[in-house]
């Protein structure tokens, strides 16, 4: 036994023995597939929390600063976001000057004393619709300021705003991450998707933030404002169904600012990294996309070497996360691969005595065994997943799906001891409602025609090989799919050390109820079989089904 795993597993007794209650490691999968079902007690959605709602009003004046945000640049510098003025909506309107106000972050170590001051950069979007009746946005003045020379797991105060009106905000404070090293790790992330604006959002963010988390992963569909007109109105859970003369899959660019402003306690303390998902599309005309997405956050696709928000890396202490863009080109192939470049470059500079983890995240999963969503993106799996599984990716989150998955680890659709550790977080609360149905349950397994990605191709696939060969689904729980419950929720990962990281998936309506997490398991990797630097992996193939 090597003394890394030695150490990992003097570690897990002693946990054991303190904890007093035994918490699975993935050393001992692969698990047989759970299903815990929907509870029928349980209303499937709620509606979005109003605009009038306090949460969501506009709660400054003139030009002061709101609907404030963190995220890392690098593991010594982050982004300072926010909003000043008002943003317009109706058939005609002019977008405001980014020039007319300042972009300031003063900072420093001390509550009220600011050794440091820095500027940005300003910008604003606008939201067009050419038809006849539809209202067009413009949006308020967006700040975007990179604050650096910042320590590591350091305690800073900050103001932002325009010092020259004067428009700074209140105080806020933030505690920096550890620095990149093998045994130096965030204290909690957070990981949720598919959020939304309902009063489920609400009960998530307010669980979430009694788990005092370090770092938020955000893998898309933030605030669902495609869910309603211009005009207004209600939300509702299928825009088609409801508005089907609708010229254009319209948003209500409001619910955006409501958002900013319902997130605000949370985000403007603990960073947030986002990524895209289908619902940050948001199409006008001419063809313009993810205008919102792209405007309002900062990320560090710059600082990790990509051209686009659309993908990028970072660490966070000894982890290196990488965010995928599942709705631009991912082909490994062509003129457009820039984003299989980026990766495979991104992937070969990772220095795991540095980073020992490696965690991915993109909005669509791979592996779903609901029947939402089924084989949706199975052809970007087959263009990026070889070359993940070759850089030995400890992890992987994506959302989409409105329903909790973890599966076992797996590869190719096989049984896999190297394969990552999938995990589905689709179920933050929004207002289309969790997801029930399963592809292996009768009559629920959708047809090759189903479940058509809006950007991207098409690769639908009938099984090879295993219990489901010939088929398009199984007619059972997939071997790959360990745990699976429709319910609302949030996870946890705790990394612990090199090789030991500890993920709690929390259900909604435990909110109240003190250490219940509705799924918990050790993630263990075993680089000294799974390393990426090897030619060969030992690889160890299961099949739960022949016991």
């Amino acid at each position: 036994m090597t003394q890394p795993t030695l150490f990992s597993f003097i570690f897990f007794l002693t946990n054991l023995l303190v904890s007093g209650k035994h918490i699975p490691t993935t050393l001992q999968g692969p698990f047989h597939p759970i299903t815990i079902h929907f509870d029928p007690s349980l209303r499937r959605g709620s509606d979005d929390i109003p605009m009038d709602d306090p949460r969501l009003k506009k709660n400054v004046t003139s030009m002061f600063p709101e609907q404030i945000a963190l995220a890392l640049s690098t593991p010594t510098s982050m982004w300072v976001s926010w909003v000043t003025g008002d943003a317009q909506i109706g058939p005609n309107v002019t977008a405001l000057d980014p020039t007319s106000v300042a972009s300031e972050v003063w900072y420093g170590k001390e509550s009220g004393k600011y050794s440091s001051k820095k500027r940005g950069n300003a910008t604003v979007y606008s939201q067009l619709y050419p038809f006849e009746g539809l209202f067009n946005y413009t949006s308020a003045i967006i700040h975007h300021v990179r604050i650096d020379g910042l320590e590591p797991e350091t305690k800073y105060y900050y103001r932002c705003g325009d010092s020259s009106l004067p428009a700074m905000s209140e105080e806020h404070v933030f505690e920096t991450l550890p620095l990149p090293a093998q045994n130096s790790y965030p204290r909690r992330i957070t990981v949720i998707g598919d959020l939304g604006l309902t009063r489920n959002s609400s009960t998530t963010i307010d669980h979430l933030s009694k788990n005092d988390p370090s770092l938020i992963l955000m893998v898309g569909d933030l605030t669902y404002a495609n869910q309603y007109l211009t005009t207004g109105g209600k939300g509702v859970p299928c825009f088609s169904c409801a508005f089907p003369d609708a010229p254009i899959r319209e948003t209500y660019q409001p619910r955006w600012d409501g958002w900013g402003r319902f997130m605000e306690p949370l985000v403007s303390r603990v960073p947030m990294m986002v990524i895209e998902g289908n619902h940050e599309i948001e199409p006008q005309a001419a063809g313009i996309t993810f205008k919102s997405y792209l405007t309002r956050f900062a990320v560090p696709a710059k600082e990790s070497g990509s051209n686009s928000n659309f993908f990028y890396s970072f660490d966070a202490g000894g982890v290196h996360f990488i965010m995928l863009g599942a709705y631009v080109d991912y082909n490994s192939t062509g003129e457009n691969g820039a984003q299989y470049a980026w990766l495979k470059e991104d992937l070969l500079k990772v220095d795991r005595t540095v980073t020992p983890w490696l965690v991915a995240a993109w909005h669509p999963p791979w592996y779903n065994s609901y029947s939402s969503h089924y084989q949706e993106f199975e052809c970007m799996r087959q263009e990026m997943e070889q070359l993940l599984y070759h850089y030995g990716v400890d992890i992987v989150f994506s959302g989409h799906v409105h329903a909790y998955e973890r599966m076992n680890r797996v590869y190719n659709y096989t049984l896999d001891a190297c394969g990552p550790i999938y995990i589905t977080v689709g179920d933050g609360g929004n207002i289309e409602k969790v997801d029930v149905d399963h592809a292996d349950e009768p009559g629920k397994c959708p047809s090759q025609g189903d479940n058509m990605p809006e950007i991207g191709g098409v690769c639908h696939l009938n099984f090879s090989s295993g219990p489901a060969k010939g088929n398009f689904c199984w007619d059972r729980q997939p071997e790959w799919s360990a745990y699976r419950e429709s319910s609302f929720g949030h996870g946890i990962l705790e990394v612990l050390n090199s090789t030991y990281a500890l993920w709690s998936w929390h259900r909604n309506q435990d909110t109240y109820k003190e250490d219940s997490p509705g799924d918990q398991i050790y993630i263990v990797r075993q680089p000294d079989i799974c390393s990426p630097s090897t030619s060969l992996k030992v690889i160890s193939h299961f099949n739960i089904y022949s016991h």
